[in-house]
C-alpha cells in the first residue's frame, strides 16, 4: 500500500528480512504482524514478487472474518489450487482429506494427522517448484485451520516450502501462540510517511498536508487514501481549516473509524443495487484483496458492480474473474454503513443461497430475524447440534443463545437458554454458563433445573464441592419425578449423569446407596447411558458384570454422539478396562474439542488417553499427555481436573520409580481432596502410596497403603481403587509374611467374579491365586492362565509382575533353570517400560540362577545413611532385631530397608552384602 511505482518507501529494514526469508536455503516460516492498514498486504505482495522472480510458485490466500468459526474452512482456501496434487498421496493422507474437506466418512483427523497429510502434499507441491504460501489477514483463520498452519510452520526447515501470514496485530488469533518466527509491521517514521504522502500527491496545501499527517499517524493505507477522499470533498486545497474538512472534527477518532468513513463516502455514492450486491458478498465473507483459492460455489458472487470497481471498492481475482474487496476495510465498511434493515434483507437472501447448507443457512436466518420465530429458532438448534457433533461447541453456544432469543414461547426459550447453559459448561464457559442460567430466571421463577445443573456443575468442577452439589441436584431429580414427569427429558438426564459424576468423585457408600435408590425409583425415565454409568463408575466388583458388552454396544455408533457421551462411555470402558479399543477415536477428536469444542469432555478424554497409555505402558508417553492435561485445566481453573490430574500423573511417577515426585503430587492430591470429601482421589492417593512403597520394596509401608483403601478378604463398596490394587494388596501381604490375608484376598476376587468383570481383573486375579497358592498343581494353573491370558500383552506393568513373582516361585521349588524364561521376560518389560527399580530387582533374581545380565549400574541408587548402616550391621552378621535394637526399629522394619537395598546393590542376599558395598565407588560412601 505504501508503494509507488512498486517502490516501498520506509520499508527497507523489513525488504532485507524478506529478501533473506524468500532467497535463504530451506524452508521456513514467518509472521507478518501489524495494525490494520500499516502495510502488511503491500510487503506480501512485495515478497510475492520476489517469489515469482525466483521462479516460485506462489498461492495466496487471505481470512475471512465470517469464516471464523467454520472449520477448516481457512485450510479450504489455501490448499484448494492444490487439490488436483491430493490423488498423488498415498492412501491414508488422501482419506484424511476426504474427511477434511470432501465429506467423506470417519471422524475428523488430529491436529498432527492432518498437518502430515498438509505437508506431504506441499512437498509434493514443491517438487517441482519452490513454493510459497502468503496468507493475510491470518487473524480471521478458524482455529482448527491455524493449528494446522502452526504445525506445518514449524515443520518446513530441510524443504522448499515457505509461509509467510501477515496478522492484524489488535484481533487476537491462535498464530499468536504458534511458535513461528515474527516480524514486527510498525508505522511509518514522520520522515517517510511525508515522503510518501508528497510523492503521492505532490503540491498539498500545507494545512491539508499537516492534518493528513497527523491524522495518519505514519499508517500508510490512510496516507494514501485520505487526500482523494479530502479532495472528493470539494474544499480541496481551498480548505483554512480541520472544521472545513468533511468527516474530520480532530478529536483524534481511532484510524479504523476514520478509515472507514473514507470508504463510506465512496460507498454511499454508489446506486442501490451496487450497494446491495457490495452487503450480500461482504455478509457472506467475498474475499479481500487478490487471494485465489476460494470454493466457488460456497460464496456470493457479487455482479453488476462495475461502478464499485470503477471507484476502488472492487478488484478482480485474476483466477475466477469475480470481484473481490480490495481491502478487508471496505469490506467491514460496507456491513458498518449499511442500515439493519439492509442487512437483515441481504442475510435473509443469503440463506436461500445456502439453504442446502444447515449452518450457514441457520446463521443467516438468524441474522435475518427481528421477532421471535419459532421456525428459525428450530433451524439455529439444528446447526447448533451439527458444530457440536464436529467439534465446535463454542459455536453451538452463540447459536443456542440466539435460538433461545428469536423462541416464541416462554417454554422453548428456557430449554433452549438451559442447553445453552450446558454446552457452554462442557466447552469451559463457566461463567458464560451462569450468565445464561441466570437470564432465565431474571423473570422472577424459581431456580430452574438448568441453573441447579449449572450452580451445581461449577461448584464440582472449579471446587470440588460433592457433598452441597449432591444435596442440589439430589432435590432437583426429585421435584422432577414429583411433578408427574412420565418420560425421559434433556435436563433430567444431565442432572442424573451430574449426579452419578458427583457420586462417583464423592466414592462414599452412602451417597452411592441414596443415588441407586433415586434412580430406582425413576424406573424408564433414566436412559440406557446413564445406567451403564450407573453400574460402571461406582462398583464394578458388585456391578460390573456384562458392563463391558454393553459399553461397546453404546459405543457402536461413536460418530453420532456427542462429545460428552463419547468420554462418559470412555470413562465407564475405563472402568472395566476395555479403553483401549476406543482410544484412537479418542485422540482424533481430543484436539478439535480442546480448541473449539467442548473442553471439559477434552480433558476426560486426555485422562482417558493417558490412563490407556499408562495400562499398555506408553509411559513416555503418557508423561505428555498428563502434563498437557495439567496445563489444560489449571488453565480453565477446573481445580477438580487439576488434582485429578496429578493424581494420575503420581500414578505414573511411581510405577517408574521416581517416587520422591510421587509422593510430592500424592501429598498435593490428598491435601486438596481429603478435607472435601472427595474420595476418589484420596484413593488415588492411597494408590500412589501403595505403588510407590512396592517400587521401592518397602512392602510394610505398601500393605498400610492398600489396607486403607479396602480391607484384606474383601473390596471395600465403591471404593474404585479397591479391586485396582488387588495385586498390590497381595504382593505386600506376601512380602511382610501375611500370607493368610493374602490368600484370603486373592479368593475373594475369585469369589466376587472379577475375571468376569474385565480382562485386566482376569488377569491380575489369576495372579494373585497363583502367587497365594500352596498346592503347586494351583499354582501351575494359575500362573498359566495370567501369562497365557490375551489381556497380558495389554497390561504389561501387571503382566511383568507375575512373571517376576513366578520366576522367583520357580528358583525356590525348580531350580535355577527352570526361573530363567520367566525372569528374563520379567526383566525385559521392566526394562522396555523404564521402570528402573522393578527392572533391577528382576535381573537380581535372574542373576541368582546364574544367569549373566548387565547390570544397570546407573540405577545402582546410593544408599541412604540409613539404608548404608543397617547394611553395614547386617553385612557384620548381625539378624534384623539386633540391628532393630541398635538403631531404634522394629525387626520388619529393618527387614524393608533391607528389601530396598539388594536391587540397588545387584545382589538377592545377605551374604553378598560385604563384597557388594566393597565395590560401592568412594564418592557413594556414606
Amino acid at each position: 500500500m505504501e508503494s509507488i511505482d512498486g517502490a516501498l518507501i520506509g520499508r527497507e529494514p523489513e525488504q532485507e528480512v524478506l529478501s533473506g526469508f524468500v532467497t535463504a536455503a530451506g524452508g521456513r516460516a514467518l509472521v507478518l504482524r501489524g495494525d490494520t492498514g500499516v502495510g502488511k498486504s503491500a510487503l506480501l505482495d512485495h515478497v510475492t514478487n520476489l517469489a515469482l522472480g525466483k521462479e516460485h510458485r506462489v498461492i495466496r490466500a487471505t481470512g475471512v472474518e465470517a469464516e471464523s468459526e467454520l472449520p477448516f474452512a481457512g485450510l479450504h482456501q489455501l490448499l484448494y489450487p492444490l487439490f488436483p496434487c491430493i490423488d498423488q498421496l498415498d492412501d491414508s493422507h488422501r482419506r484424511v482429506f476426504d474427511v477434511v474437506f470432501g465429506g467423506g466418512e470417519g471422524a475428523p483427523p488430529s491436529v498432527m494427522a492432518l498437518g502430515i497429510a498438509v505437508l506431504d502434499l506441499l512437498s509434493l507441491t514443491a517438487s517441482h517448484n519452490p513454493l510459497l504460501l502468503v496468507l493475510d489477514d491470518g487473524q480471521w483463520f478458524d482455529t482448527s485451520s491455524i493449528e494446522v498452519c502452526g504445525f506445518v510452520g514449524r515443520r518446513l526447515s530441510g524443504g522448499s516450502v515457505r509461509l509467510l501470514v501477515g496478522l492484524r496485530s489488535d484481533v487476537p488469533s491462535g498464530f499468536d501462540t504458534a511458535a513461528l518466527p515474527q516480524l514486527p509491521v510498525t508505522t511509518l517514521s514522520e520522515k517517510a510517511s511525508e515522503q510518501l504522502l508528497d510523492m503521492r500527491n505532490p503540491g498539498l496545501d500545507p494545512r491539508i498536508r499537516r492534518l493528513i499527517l497527523d491524522e495518519a499517524q505514519g499508517n500508510p493505507l490512510a496516507l494514501l487514501e485520505l487526500p482523494p477522499h479530502v479532495m472528493r470533498g470539494g474544499r480541496g486545497l481551498a480548505a483554512s481549516n480541520r472544521e472545513e474538512l468533511p468527516g474530520y472534527t480532530g478529536t483524534g477518532i481511532p484510524l479504523p473509524l476514520r478509515l472507514q468513513h473514507v470508504y463510506g463516502a465512496r460507498i454511499g455514492s454508489l446506486g442501490d443495487a451496487v450497494r446491495t450486491e457490495l452487503l450480500r458478498g461482504a455478509l457472506d465473507g467475498v474475499g479481500a484483496g487478490t487471494a485465489t483459492g476460494h470454493a466457488r460455489d460456497t460464496r456470493y458472487r457479487m455482479v453488476d458492480a462495475d461502478e464499485a470497481a470503477a471507484c476502488g471498492l472492487l478488484d478482480m481475482d485474476p483466477l475466477s474473474g469475480d470481484f473481490v474487496f480490495r481491502h478487508p476495510l471496505v469490506r467491514s465498511t460496507v456491513v458498518q454503513t449499511a442500515t439493519a434493515g439492509q442487512r437483515r434483507a441481504a442475510h435473509a437472501v443469503l440463506a436461500h443461497v445456502h439453504r442446502k447448507d444447515v449452518e450457514r443457512r441457520a446463521i443467516h436466518l438468524a441474522a435475518s430475524a427481528v421477532d421471535p420465530d419459532e421456525q428459525v429458532a428450530a433451524a439455529l438448534e439444528a446447526a447448533a447440534d451439527s458444530a457440536t457433533l464436529r467439534g465446535a461447541s463454542l459455536a453451538a453456544v452463540s447459536w443456542l443463545t440466539r435460538a433461545a432469543e428469536l423462541s416464541e414461547g416462554h417454554e422453548e426459550r428456557s430449554r433452549r437458554l438451559g442447553d445453552a447453559a450446558f454446552v457452554a459448561g462442557q466447552a469451559g464457559l463457566l461463567d458464560r454458563a451462569q450468565q445464561l442460567v441466570r437470564s432465565d430466571t431474571a423473570s422472577g421463577m424459581s431456580e430452574s433445573p438448568a441453573a441447579v445443573l449449572t450452580s451445581a456443575y461449577v461448584a464440582l468442577y472449579e471446587d470440588g464441592d460433592v457433598w452441597s452439589t449432591r444435596r442440589q441436584v439430589l432435590a432437583a431429580i426429585e421435584n422432577i419425578r414429583d411433578s408427574g414427569a412420565r418420560e425421559p427429558n434433556e435436563v433430567l438426564t444431565r442432572l442424573v449423569n451430574l449426579l452419578l459424576a458427583i457420586s462417583q468423585y464423592a466414592s462414599d457408600k452412602t451417597s452411592w446407596e441414596r443415588t441407586h435408590e433415586l434412580l430406582g425409583s425413576l424406573g424408564g425415565l433414566v436412559s440406557p447411558h446413564s445406567r451403564i454409568y450407573q453400574d460402571a463408575w461406582g462398583d464394578v466388583v458388585r456391578r460390573g458384570t456384562g458392563v463391558h458388552e454393553r459399553v461397546e454396544r453404546a459405543l457402536a455408533g461413536l460418530r453420532t454422539l456427542e462429545p460428552w457421551e463419547i468420554t462418559r462411555l470412555g470413562v465407564a470402558a475405563y472402568h472395566v478396562d476395555t479403553l483401549s479399543q476406543y482410544r484412537p477415536h479418542l485422540q482424533r477428536t481430543v484436539d478439535r474439542e480442546v480448541e473449539t469444542g467442548a473442553v471439559a469432555s477434552g480433558m476426560t478424554m486426555l485422562h482417558l488417553v493417558m490412563l490407556d497409555q499408562m495400562a499398555v505402558g506408553e509411559w513416555d508417553e503418557a508423561e505428555r499427555t498428563g502434563q498437557r492435561t495439567l496445563d489444560l485445566t489449571a488453565s480453565h481453573d477446573y481445580a477438580l481436573f487439576v488434582h485429578h490430574t496429578r493424581g494420575y500423573l503420581g500414578l505414573l511417577a511411581a510405577m517408574r520409580g521416581r517416587t520422591e515426585r510421587a509422593r510430592e503430587l500424592q501429598a498435593a492430591v490428598d491435601t486438596w481432596a481429603r478435607p472435601r470429601g472427595v474420595g476418589f482421589l484420596t484413593q488415588i492417593a492411597d494408590a500412589i502410596g501403595t505403588t510407590a512403597a512396592l517400587t521401592e520394596g518397602d512392602y510394610e509401608a505398601a500393605y498400610l497403603h492398600a489396607i486403607g483403601i479396602t480391607p484384606p478378604g474383601t473390596f471395600a463398596p465403591y471404593a474404585h481403587q479397591a479391586s485396582r490394587t488387588l495385586l498390590d494388596l497381595v504382593e505386600a501381604a506376601l512380602h511382610t509374611g501375611r500370607t493368610e490375608q493374602a490368600r484370603r484376598h486373592a479368593l475373594a476376587a475369585r469369589r466376587a467374579g472379577l475375571p468376569a468383570v474385565s480382562p485386566r481383573l482376569a488377569l491380575v486375579t489369576y495372579g494373585a491365586l497363583a502367587m497365594t497358592a500352596t498346592d503347586p498343581t494351583e499354582a501351575d494353573d494359575m500362573y498359566h492362565r495370567a501369562e497365557t491370558h490375551p489381556a497380558a500383552a495389554f497390561f504389561p506393568f501387571e503382566s511383568a509382575r507375575i512373571r517376576l513373582a513366578h520366576g522367583i516361585r520357580l528358583r525356590h521349588a525348580q531350580g535355577r533353570k527352570a526361573a530363567r524364561h520367566s525372569l528374563t521376560l520379567a526383566a525385559e518389560a521392566f526394562e522396555r517400560l523404564g521402570t528402573s527399580p522393578w527392572a533391577e530387582r528382576a535381573r537380581a533374581e535372574l542373576r541368582a540362577t546364574g544367569a549373566s545380565t548387565p547390570t544397570s549400574t546407573a540405577h545402582l541408587a546410593t544408599l541412604t545413611w540409613q539404608e548404608r548402616r543397617i547394611a553395614d550391621l547386617a553385612a557384620g552378621g548381625l539378624t534384623n532385631k539386633e540391628i532393630g535394637a541398635r538403631m531404634h526399629l522394629s525387626p520388619r522394619t529393618v527387614g524393608s530397608h533391607l528389601y530396598r537395598v539388594f536391587p540397588k546393590l545387584g545382589i538377592t542376599s545377605r551374604a553378598a552384602l560385604r563384597d557388594a558395598l566393597g565395590n560401592i565407588p568412594d564418592e557413594q560412601n556414606v
